[in-house]
């Protein structure tokens, strides 16, 4: 059976945490697995590419490489293009698109140098089947990533299609809702395991509790989904079909709410109501246990647990509840963003009703505010760098014991049963 060279794509931070999934994926064995920056390489069968795209939480692209070498010009690009049998993988009735990417390249532009590489795929099937496949820009059935350095190509086709990021379940969303894969990137880096209490106390859409009830409901991540492999030629239905059926068989059925413990509550009964649906779609709907409520006013669900939130920050800061305008305004009006005094003072109060309420609780809080600890009056006990789409940020982990903030307690609002 042939292995192909893989590439696994991921944001930077989340390799090693991509590295011990494709392990837990594939089974251990003696199989190099390299990590490089914004993913892992490894070689791998079709069926185990297949499985990878099938269970992978952390992986935004599944790619088969499929030339490399060195460059100088936009001509070298083209000849070894042209040299690719681009035939083994599709035919001439198939759509594509030609994606590029470069670091340090000397080219002047990059948009020829994605036309080179067009015109070498579309002259390679011209002259040995006299037609040549069409492009198309938004929903191609190929997809071919050519990324350049300063002297080295490499050309990958696409075995994902649409990035593993959208799971098929996500049609309900509030502003800047959370990556499937970064919500998955946190759950790996906190640590926690099904069995542990899990609360998300800003669940916004939900993507942070749906995606832990999947886990620890066994559910493949994909299985909702279609893939760009379903596309290409070494594609068979039937390894396919098997491939889903011992997925499904894998999956906890009937399983209890309360001996999972997935907790999740927005202060935005809007977004709690997007959540459920998701949840619906996602098959974990009578799994994940969702509420109304303000995030300052909110008791533990669990005698202990661990907490995992993308607090609201910039824009999304209005669902931060009392501390910001009133409950009602944010209520009505949604994720808005108050005044940064405001803010900071919902911050502040947090730390304080964690401190009241929350002890024994590990908190893990996703912020690219570099500062939180010092604002909230809190100290971390790691932080972990990790990326939401452009913006850096960090996963602190608070240890929470019982006591005040430093100085008076000027925020102690009144908590509500869980």
């Amino acid at each position: 059976m042939t292995a192909y060279r893989v590439f696994m794509s991921c944001p930077a931070g989340v390799e090693p945490y991509l590295r011990a999934e494709v392990v837990s994926i594939l089974g251990a064995s003696n199989r190099p697995l390299e990590e490089t920056r914004t993913g892992v390489a490894l070689r791998a069968n079709w069926s185990e590419l297949m499985r990878l795209n099938l269970h992978s939480r952390l992986a935004q692209r599944v790619l088969i490489e499929v030339a490399s070498g060195f460059y100088r010009s936009e001509h070298d690009l083209y000849q070894a293009c042209t040299s690719i049998v681009w035939e083994d993988w599709m035919s001439n009735r198939h759509t594509f698109k030609i994606d590029m990417t470069a670091q340090h390249s000397p080219l002047t532009s990059l948009n020829f140098a994605a036309l080179k590489v067009k015109d070498a795929l579309a002259d390679r099937f011209r002259e040995r089947t006299g037609s040549r496949p069409d492009v198309d820009t938004r929903f191609p059935q190929v997809r071919i990533h050519v990324h350049l350095t300063t002297d080295r190509f490499v050309v990958y086709l696409d075995t994902s299609g649409e990035p593993l990021f959208k799971r098929g379940w996500r049609t309900d969303t509030g502003d800047a809702p959370l990556k499937e894969t970064l919500a998955a990137a946190m759950l790996a880096a906190c640590g926690w395991q099904p069995g542990q209490a899990l609360y998300d106390p800003c669940c916004g859409s939900g993507t942070i509790v749906i995606e832990a009830a999947q886990i620890a409901c066994r559910m493949a991540a994909g299985m909702q989904r279609r893939f760009g492999f379903e596309q290409l030629r070494p594609f068979k239905q039937q390894e396919w079909v098997h491939c889903k059926d011992v997925a499904h068989a894998q999956v906890l059925r009937d399983a209890d709410p309360l001996a999972l413990g997935i907790f999740g509550s927005d202060v935005s009964h809007r977004m709690v109501d997007f959540a459920m649906r998701n949840a619906e779609r996602a098959g974990v709907g009578a799994v994940v246990q969702l509420r109304g409520g303000d995030a300052l006013q909110r008791l533990p669900p669990a005698p202990t647990g661990v907490m995992l939130l993308n607090p609201p920050y910039g824009e999304r800061i209005g669902v931060g509840g009392v501390a910001g305008a009133s409950a009602e305004g944010l209520r009505s009006a949604g994720r808005q963003a108050p005044q940064a005094e405001q803010e900071g003072d919902f911050f502040v109060q947090l730390a304080t009703h964690w401190k009241h309420h929350f002890a024994g609780w590990s908190a893990w809080m996703l912020t690219p505010d570099l500062k939180m600890p010092n604002r909230m009056r809190l100290k971390e006990s790691r932080r972990i760098p990790m990326w939401n789409g452009p913006i850096e940020c960090r996963l602190f982990r608070f240890d929470l014991v019982a006591g005040s903030a430093r100085g008076k307690d000027k925020f102690a609002p009144k908590a509500t049963d869980a």
